[in-house]
């Protein structure tokens, strides 16, 4: 009864946002469209996207404006379903924004050291940052350099794992967002379910573990197939931390001599019996309908829990991942069966 009740107005809230999100039907008449500015108008017509799109400038009709708009629409269901949120469920949501942070970051990491003449275009993200980050965006737009961005970060959590990395020489923008991407990870893995427990610490676990089990199985094989990379090499660049695949397994898929013995052994995984995957060419497509199988699978049966919480973000990133790639696909004149090809995500 006690999570009835702490979750019944947020559920609510949460069932009538997935009822405007984009639909199957939408993404095949999107990907038949012929130019960027006719996806904008087609937008203008969901609700999920009409508020900000309807305050575009016809000047502003290009991707990167379409796209920002995209993320304040995210940004913006997640203010909604903060409101609705209750204190425990308020603590859950501010380390779900930790994802949002690490992607800030990792985007300023680029300006910064690839020396864009382009300034820092974050406004957009500010209103939303300002709320609910431990991150100044007006901190982090004055940074000229990798030592000021760091510095930049002083005072948050995100600053001791870097600037570890900026005292060692010839360290790489790779190397900057690796150090990030497996704080984040540990940390979560650690700490990310503390406020919770019994079936929502079980959600969380499933859901994030999978996650990290899933990343490590894509990125062992992208190192061996497109990079050569020698099991050393790879371990230090995975996530140390396994749910359904275990130790033993992950050991056989990075130690693999050849990528067909890598395709070998992960044929015998959780993942693949579970799922019946089996064709490594569609990993990408298979891993995300993996995850998009299980948060929906655990909102059935969970409906007044995180799973709630978990599944909309879920869907709402995914979407704007499609939507983006349409986006580009538009922009390059690829054919309408090359674009739906790819918002299935082919590896």
């Amino acid at each position: 009864m006690g999570n009835l009740m702490s979750y019944s107005g947020i559920t609510v809230k949460i069932c009538a946002m997935q009822a405007k999100l984009l639909s199957e039907k939408d993404f095949e008449d999107i990907a038949g469209m012929n130019s960027v500015p006719e996806v904008i108008e087609f937008l203008k017509s969901k609700a999920a996207y009409s508020k900000y799109i309807g305050q575009m400038d016809v000047s502003l009709y290009h991707r990167g404006s379409v796209e920002k708009v995209l993320s304040e629409s995210l940004f913006d269901d997640y203010a909604r379903i903060f409101r609705f949120a209750g204190i425990r469920q308020k603590k859950f949501l501010k380390q779900y924004w930790k994802q949002y942070e690490v992607a800030l970051i990792n985007y300023c990491l680029r300006i910064v050291f690839n020396h864009y003449e382009k300034p820092f275009d974050l406004e957009y993200k500010k209103q939303f940052f300002d709320k609910y980050s431990q991150i100044s965006i007006d901190r982090l737009i004055t940074s000229k350099n990798i030592e000021e961005l760091v510095d930049n970060l002083k005072d948050t959590e995100y600053y001791e794992p870097l600037r570890k990395l900026r005292g060692s020489e010839g360290a790489t923008l790779f190397d900057y967002d690796l150090a990030l991407d497996l704080y984040y990870f540990s940390t979560m893995w650690r700490k990310g379910s503390r406020f919770l427990d019994g079936k929502e610490k079980e959600i969380f676990f499933r859901d994030f573990g999978t996650r990290i089990d899933l990343l490590n199985i894509q990125w062992t094989y992208r190192a061996k197939k497109y990079y050569h990379m020698l099991a050393p090499d790879i371990y230090s660049l995975t996530i140390p931390y396994h749910y359904r695949l275990s130790v033993e397994e992950f050991k056989a898929l990075v130690e693999a001599p050849t990528v067909e013995e890598l395709e070998r052994k992960l044929a015998g995984t959780y993942y693949a019996r579970k799922y019946h995957t089996q064709d490594v060419k569609s990993l990408e497509r298979t891993c995300k309908d993996i995850l998009r199988h299980l948060y929906i699978s655990d909102k059935r049966r969970n409906p007044y829990s995180i799973a709630a919480i978990n599944t909309y973000l879920f869907l709402k990133e995914e979407e704007i991942d499609r939507l983006t790639t349409a986006l580009e696909c538009i922009r390059y004149g690829l054919s309408r069966a090359e674009t739906l090809e790819y918002l299935g995500g082919v590896v």
